[in-house]
């Protein structure tokens, strides 16, 4: 969902409504209020303003759920209840029906009366069970099951509700000057009653089109679709913040038990990271590998917080596979190159060899690579090389003969001008500085 404006269609008379509700945003506090709205955003919260009076309906606030349970509930009214109850300096806590919580205030301003609301939110995920139990209370046709199910999969979590409020009690440190201008209070839920079964005719139940449903759909692979566009860019931080918004949802539990249920999510994520590293130009070769190894990891968890852990660093982890194998940017003959160069330290990996193996001109090769990297076939290969020693040299107790033959240069005394042309200290003044031994770079 967005902020400000809702992603949901809202409705009246049972048919959507074609407009959207725009925020009022008071200028003299445009800045913090806009700052809190995009940070709230990052966790799939929603932050809606509005202008009194109100000339639209004010259903998008729940997404038309009262609509869905009655279908002609009255949003005005609701409205009106909502309005007298918000005085000045105070921020509002209410728990609804649907065991969601909404925050909502004045926003002082002296030309005009606007109103944030900060929802829906809950603090525990919603199981079957506690949505089978709203049923029961209300006694609500089991044909509006599927849509309530969509509709807490698009409500975010809130684990910790005091980090909320600590960002927001700085808000209204800022709106109202200090703490002592200000106050916090928990209303009663005024409504509920109004959406019992015995109060409404049974023929006002019908349920809405499945609207909700497509649109949490759509949502997730909005989020689905961004999240890939920032791994296939190497953005990890961006890619983090869609990864939250997916942690913010209540997914769909389609298995009892929930670790399984988990592992499942998290095989999904690595095929979706999969197909990002695909769409950057990574070779398959690196993909599968690290595919493989988190495909193992996923099936060792043993707890869903292991799983989101692990979930965090196979992100951060595709990223950098990005940004170290990305091949976008390269002719289709260089990245055959390089992929040759990865593949294989110990190959022939000359210019010549290199040249055959695609069946082009050695001269016109040796233009293209430089042209590209910015450096000729040969140093690059001997960086890749070097790089690769220093690997093993601060890893392993291998010999340096050995480390030679493990690097494709199998000459030692080569090898070992080679790593010094590079690095500054031969092979072994390198292990013995690594090992405290020697002196300061």
């Amino acid at each position: 969902m967005t902020v400000g404006c809702m992603a949901f269609p809202f409705f009246t008379d049972g048919k959507p409504y074609s407009k959207k509700l725009f925020w009022v945003i008071s200028m003299k506090y445009d800045a913090e209020l806009n700052f809190v709205k995009a940070l709230l955003s990052n966790f799939h919260l929603s932050f809606t303003m509005l202008k009194s009076p109100i000339a639209l309906p004010f259903s998008l606030i729940d997404f038309g759920l009262r609509q869905l349970f009655r279908h002609d509930f009255d949003y005005i009214e609701l409205y009106s209840r909502f309005e007298k109850a918000c005085r000045p300096n105070s921020i509002y806590r209410v728990k609804d029906f649907s065991s969601c919580h909404y925050l909502f205030f004045r926003i002082p301003d002296d030309t005009e009366t606007a109103y944030a609301i900060i929802g829906p939110y809950t603090l525990t995920e919603i199981s079957r069970q506690a949505i089978l139990d709203i049923f029961s209370r209300f006694s609500y046709p089991a044909e509006i099951l599927p849509q309530l199910e969509k509709f807490y999969q698009e409500v975010p979590v809130i684990i910790d509700e005091s980090k909320l409020f600590t960002l927001i009690y700085t808000l209204g440190i800022k709106l109202w000057g200090n703490e002592e201008n200000f106050s916090f209070q928990d209303i009663p839920d005024t409504i509920s009653e109004d959406l019992r079964i015995e109060n409404t005719e049974k023929t006002s139940l019908k349920p809405l089109a499945p609207s909700l449903s497509m649109k949490v759909l759509e949502k997730r692979y909005y989020d689905e679709n961004e999240l890939m566009k920032a791994v296939s860019t190497g953005q990890s931080h961006k890619a983090m913040v869609h990864y939250n918004s997916f942690l913010s949802r209540q997914l769909e539990q389609r298995l009892a038990d929930p670790l399984r249920n988990g592992k499942n999510y998290a095989i999904i994520l690595n095929t979706l990271l999969r197909k990002a590293a695909e769409q950057a130009s990574v070779h398959p070769l690196h993909i599968d590998n690290i595919s493989s190894q988190y495909a193992k990891k996923i099936e060792v968890c043993v707890s869903p917080k292991a799983l989101e852990s692990l979930s965090r660093d196979m992100i951060h982890n595709y990223c950098l596979l990005v940004q170290n194998y990305s091949l976008k940017s390269y002719s289709l003959l260089v990245q055959k190159v390089l992929t040759q160069i990865d593949s294989d330290l110990t190959a022939d990996l000359s210019l010549n060899a290199q040249a055959n193996l695609l069946n082009v001109n050695s001269s016109y090769l040796s233009t293209l690579f430089k042209k590209e990297m910015g450096i000729t076939l040969t140093e690059y290969v001997n960086k890749k090389r070097i790089r690769h020693a220093v690997f093993l040299l601060n890893t392993t107790t291998m010999q340096i003969q050995t480390i030679a033959q493990y690097c494709g240069i199998p000459d030692v005394n080569y090898f070992t001008k080679t790593f010094k042309k590079y690095i500054g200290k031969t092979p072994k003044e390198y292990r013995d500085f690594i090992k405290g031994k020697g002196g300061g770079v």
